[in-house]
């Protein structure tokens, strides 16, 4: 009888228990960077991904990045091609030589995600909010570029920029679908 038991709370165990790879191709992630004259947004591709959920909750998972695919949306033609060029140099993100990013999920408790988030091969832990429907997952994360190595334009590292200051949070929401 015991071992019945032990075999039953397995089973529901792995049954309770899903592995599932993130659909590219449906998921999004929006991006925003604002200045003291204004803003930039746009979006960056997940090149890769998956996740463990239980009972219908997020409990783990790896979130790869394809920086090559970050692009402004808020622009056209010229100015478009030259803020890309910028974001992608050595002045931001530096894709060339980082082409990708990095988030594991570490713990969930509820709607609050800790993960560590790697950019330019540089790791910090973030906490931000998800929640799920079914398969898809939605949520913001908010994040400190200059942790990350990131410091043109910074007020925090270049006290004389005036109007010239790009602010140091970047704001990120996502829309994650499952396969």
């Amino acid at each position: 009888m015991k071992k019945l038991l032990v075999f039953a709370f397995a089973a529901v165990t792995v049954l309770t228990t899903n592995a599932a790879t993130i659909d590219t191709a449906k998921s999004t992630i929006y991006w925003q960077g604002t200045k003291v004259t204004g803003r930039h947004f746009g979006t960056v591709k997940i090149k890769s991904g998956d996740v463990k959920v239980e009972k219908g909750q997020l409990v783990s998972g790896t979130v790869v990045v394809d920086m090559n695919s970050f692009t402004a949306t808020d622009l056209e033609g010229e100015w478009l091609d030259k803020l890309n060029g910028h974001l992608k140099n050595e002045d931001f993100f530096n894709v060339k030589k980082y082409p990708t990013a990095t988030l594991k999920i570490k713990e969930v408790k509820g709607f609050t995600v800790i993960a560590d988030m790697t950019i330019m091969g540089k790791t910090k832990e973030v906490t931000f909010l998800a929640a799920n429907n079914g398969k898809k997952f939605v949520g913001t994360l908010e994040f400190d570029r200059t942790d990350f190595g990131i410091k043109y334009g910074s007020k925090s590292f270049f006290k004389s920029l005036g109007d010239k200051a790009i602010d140091n949070k970047v704001s990120l929401a996502f829309n994650v679908v499952l396969k």
